[in-house]
């Protein structure tokens, strides 16, 4: 049934934004494959690989309706839609209900956390994304989107009061720095502090660069 949900999947994907797109979700199953080959041998807890790569190919279905306003919440729309089109693949109710809460607790800002195994390296995977070298071009290429500004020297992320950040220098400080903070999974963790490390280091010469330092 995997290759099924993946097929169904890709097409809600056409003509959607580059930060999340259908290689924004193609990253996060390879990222997911990873995070499930590190996890220790003596981890006890049951994975059931099914569930967490159903949900890693629908997690996003419903983010372009966000994005043009359609919906309030990708991740609540999305876990209906999984649901109907499980159901509509022959996938039994426990199945149905595990994918729903790992589509619904991946968002980051929403107040569902994560409570099974699937959940957890769902919403690590996609963190992860928007962390590293890939997660700057994502952040970037989503405020060119939405006509927002790279930086302004007057308006420093201590005092940015706007939700996310006024300029995409400012979200970097306001959320993707404190992703690691939001990981599950010791892999994940390790990925997030390491790919976290990048990005500082990244937006320390973008405010050297600025400043017409060397």
């Amino acid at each position: 049934m995997r290759d099924e949900v993946r097929e169904r999947a890709s097409s809600y994907f056409e003509g959607t934004s580059p930060a999340h797109d259908w290689h924004h979700v193609q990253r996060v199953a390879r990222l997911a494959e990873t995070l499930v080959e590190e996890r220790e041998a003596s981890d006890a807890e049951t994975l059931d690989e099914d569930v967490l790569f159903a949900a890693v190919w629908l997690h996003d279905v419903g983010r372009s309706k966000e994005d043009r306003g359609e919906i309030e919440d990708h991740a609540e729309w999305g876990a209906t839609e999984a649901g109907r089109i499980l159901s509509d693949l022959g996938a039994d109710e426990a199945t149905v209900e595990a994918v729903q809460h790992c589509v619904r607790a991946h968002r980051y800002s929403n107040d569902v956390e994560p409570e099974t195994l699937e959940a957890k390296l769902l919403s690590d995977a996609d963190n992860l994304d928007a962390l590293g070298a890939v997660g700057i071009a994502r952040c970037f290429a989503y405020g060119g989107e939405l006509g927002q500004p790279l930086h302004d020297p007057d308006l420093p992320p201590a005092e940015d009061d706007a939700p996310g950040g006024a300029t995409q220098f400012n979200h970097f400080h306001e959320k993707i720095l404190s992703l690691p903070d939001r990981t599950y999974t010791d892999a994940g963790r390790e990925m997030a502090e390491e790919r976290r490390e990048y990005v500082v280091s990244f937006l320390d010469r973008f405010e050297r660069e600025v400043a017409g330092e060397m």
